[in-house]
């Protein structure tokens, strides 16, 4: 028969104060931005997910549909490049549109070698709703911000992913 091992004494360092557990967090992502931008993405991420379910649409579906809405016909690499999703998630992302009949992949007006993702009749209005809860959706994961937060909040994210 083998004995237990001692317990593990406590830290000489630290002695736990009560609601230490309770404030862990909030201390930490003042200390550490790469943790506080994970969470706070995560937390954008479920509110989108949320807005988008009753649609029948991922983020990434929303995102290319919105693409390609706003300049026209790109290849799949474009999209992947320009969103930045990466390539094996953009296949299946761009199948899912076109069982949905929201897309078609056409051979690309300049490169024979390269397909073109374009949008279906079908896409408009699907797209339309989608947009139409953007709205709910910022005030949802954006809500603690003022205006002129939210501003500055995107400003400082643009600078850090480089696309001023």
């Amino acid at each position: 028969m083998t004995a237990a091992p001692p317990p593990r004494p406590a830290s000489p360092h630290r002695q736990p104060e009560a609601g230490d557990r309770d404030r862990y967090f909030s201390r930490l992502a003042q200390e550490r931005p790469d943790i506080a931008m994970c969470r706070a993405a995560a937390l954008v991420a479920h509110s989108t997910d949320e807005e988008l379910s009753g649609r029948g649409l991922t983020v990434a579906q929303h995102l290319v549909l919105k693409m390609l809405n706003d300049v026209g016909p790109c290849s799949q690499q474009e999209l992947s490049t320009q969103l930045r999703i990466d390539r094996s998630v953009m296949v299946g992302c761009i199948d899912g549109l076109e069982d949905s009949g929201l897309v078609r992949r056409e051979r690309h007006p300049t490169d024979r070698r390269a397909y073109a993702v374009t949008l279906t009749p079908g896409a408009g209005p699907v797209l339309a709703e989608a947009e139409g809860g953007v709205p709910r959706l910022l005030d949802r994961a954006f809500g603690a911000l003022t205006a002129a937060e939210r501003r500055t909040l995107t400003r400082l994210v643009g600078k850090i992913l480089d696309v001023s």
